[in-house]
This record gives C-alpha cells, structure tokens and sequence, in this order.
C-alpha cells in the first residue's frame, strides 16, 4: 500500500493557485501509489486558541494533548498524525500565512508538553518521526526570489507546524507573480515543479 499524504490549505479562495499547486501535488503523488487528501481549511470549523493551555498539560507520554474546543480540529490531527507525509499550503498575506492557516498553526499547541511548574520553554511530545516528511507552499505577489529573502516568515510558522508532528522538511515552493491578471494561470514550469515535489514526498 503507497504512503498517505495529507495536504492542509489555507487559502480562502477556491480554484485560485495555492489550489492549483496543491491539486498538482497530489497529483505527483498519486502517480508514486500514495493515496493522498487535502483538508481545505476554509471548509472546516477551527475556533481560535485561547491560550488557556489546557492541552499542554496532559501527560508528556501522550501524542497530544487534549483541547477543551470541541471543533474539528482533533478529527484533521488524526489524520496528520497517522500521514507518511505532510503539506502545508498558503499564500501570503501581509508578510505571511492566510490567518486560516495561523489559527490552525496556533491549535497545534496541543502537540508541546508545557505544564504550569516548568519553568523551561514548552517541549515537544513527537520526536523526529523516521521517514515523515513534509513539503511547505506558499504564493505571493512578489518574485520567488524577493518573497524568498523579504517575507520568510511565511513558511517559518509552517514548518513550525511540520515539526510538531515529527515530520522534516524537505521541501518549499514559492509560487511568485501570481496576482498579474485576475484570473491567475500558472506556467508550466511552476505545475511541473509542485508535481515533482508531489512525486518526492510519495517516495519512501
């Protein structure tokens, strides 16, 4: 049976490139035998993290910590956790991720064991997680190479999020000069990329 990839998208609205991207990326990956599903942020009903920090307080022997919000959050990390791989997609806004993606980042808490003794930072409860990779996606007005060095905290709070599930990173895309026309069509070139980034994280 092929690897299990679930693909996280925050862009709020459908059709445009990150789903362009994403759609190519499952699309390289199921061409590998990985059985592969997106969760469209937009679609799904996550509550705000309150920082009450409930869920940090749970056993450190537990995979995660239990969140007090009954929403759906706990039914997509499931999913992630039980994932050979990870992507996590958004476009920029305002030097960084969609706030769908940040408030579903924020949830992700639950994964740090930060009990109200310690006096340390909060530590994570998954250890690097053999073979779990993860590919981070972003899209941005800007060139590639400008988002790159000007706005690099677009992928920073994603690949946080890939580190609380134990995966590594192995892979970002810009897509840059997407906003040039209303209707955005990307290059061959950039479908090509996101489709071979697909087949990589589907390999074991």
């Amino acid at each position: 049976m092929g690897r299990k990839i679930v693909v996280v998208a925050g862009s709020y609205r459908s059709g445009k490139v990150i789903d362009m991207m994403v759609d190519q990326i499952v699309r390289g990956a199921e061409s590998q035998g990985a059985r592969a599903s997106v969760v469209n942020l937009r679609d799904t009903n996550i509550e705000f993290c309150t920082n009450c920090r409930s869920c940090t307080q749970t056993p450190e022997e537990s995979a995660r910590g239990k969140c007090p919000t009954q929403d759906d959050m706990s039914r997509i990390c499931d999913e992630l956790e039980a994932a050979d791989a990870i992507v996590f997609a958004s476009p920029i806004n305002f030097g960084t991720v969609t706030a769908l993606m940040k408030r579903f980042i924020e949830r992700l808490i639950c994964y740090a064991y930060w009990p109200w003794a310690s006096k340390r930072p909060p530590r994570p409860r998954i250890k690097r997680v053999p073979n779990k990779k993860a590919l981070v996606v972003t899209s941005c007005a800007a060139p590639a190479i400008m988002a790159r060095l000007m706005m690099p905290g677009a992928l920073r709070p994603m690949k946080w999020g890939a580190a609380c599930l134990g995966a590594k990173v192995v892979g970002a895309i810009y897509a840059g000069m997407v906003p040039a026309e209303e209707k955005p069509v990307l290059s061959k070139r950039k479908l090509d990329r996101a489709y071979r980034a697909g087949m990589r994280i589907a390999k074991e």
